[in-house]
């Protein structure tokens, strides 16, 4: 075992919240919230399919600074309206510690993003936190960082923690990532915690999404977490990875067979 804390604990999810040992967790929405009608229409979608947990970056860390940034406070306020008029649990990320309050008053669920795997300081301060944390795997973390950055949030009390591989960095240019899917059962075993993937960030292609999914459950995910958008096209944020509607049903009726 590569971990000393998280093997040694028993962290069951709040049923409320979630419960992954009855269904796989699908979380589904737009990488970034840009409005209020296309966040609605997504909600109201994604739950017509089945979807409990919408997914929506009202704080967007890009790489570049010329990037949409996403709406910040003013998402957190479209996300929380959208989460009251249809009945849907959310995940947003968290950058830094004062947004990390912010995203707490309106999540269902935190999401600590791959650029912030290493920032020890969020992680402590996450960990203190009462509420499910996602933790993506940074694009250049091992494993064993991966795990290290769990246990940050894990040694302050925190043990709800769910894994997200969305793929890392390799010599390959055809993907945006490369989706590390023996990833999967190594995480489960080292650590006992639940693993969802992210086809999405793993592959950057929509046409790739699907496949991977399939890929990920048979190597043993606890779930996925996958972007849709009304119009991939016009997106302000990863449109040639997310998904229309067409092809996100596609998906939902693919993997429940």
């Amino acid at each position: 075992m590569i971990s000393k804390i998280l093997n040694k604990v028993d962290a069951p999810f709040d049923e409320n919240v979630i419960d992954i040992e009855k269904e796989k967790l699908i979380i589904a929405g737009p990488c970034a919230i840009e409005s209020y009608d296309q966040l609605l229409e997504t909600a109201r979608f994604i739950k017509s399919k089945g979807v409990k947990i919408l997914r929506g970056g009202a704080y967007k860390p890009r790489t570049s600074p010329f990037a949409f940034q996403g709406m910040r406070k003013e998402g957190l306020e479209i996300l929380k309206a959208v989460k009251k008029e249809v009945g849907i649990m959310a995940v947003t990320e968290a950058i830094d510690e004062k947004s990390l309050s912010e995203v707490y008053e309106v999540s269902d669920m935190i999401q600590i993003g791959s650029r912030n795997m290493q920032n020890f300081s969020l992680l402590v301060e996450a960990g203190k936190q009462d509420k499910p944390i996602l933790l993506k795997r940074g694009m250049s973390a091992t494993i064993k960082e991966w795990i290290h950055a769990a246990e940050y949030i894990a040694k302050q009390g925190n043990t709800k923690i769910i894994m997200c591989e969305r793929g890392i960095r390799t010599f390959n240019d055809y993907t945006r990532n490369t989706m590390d899917i023996a990833a999967i059962p190594i995480i489960k075993q080292e650590t006992g915690l639940k693993v969802i993937a992210d086809p999405s960030h793993g592959t950057g292609k929509r046409n790739l999404i699907l496949p991977m999914s399939l890929a990920s459950l048979a190597a043993g995910a606890d779930g996925l977490i996958i972007e849709v958008h009304p119009q991939p096209e016009d997106a302000l944020s990863d449109g040639d990875q997310s998904l229309n509607f067409e092809e996100f049903s596609n998906l939902i009726s693919v993997i429940k067979g």
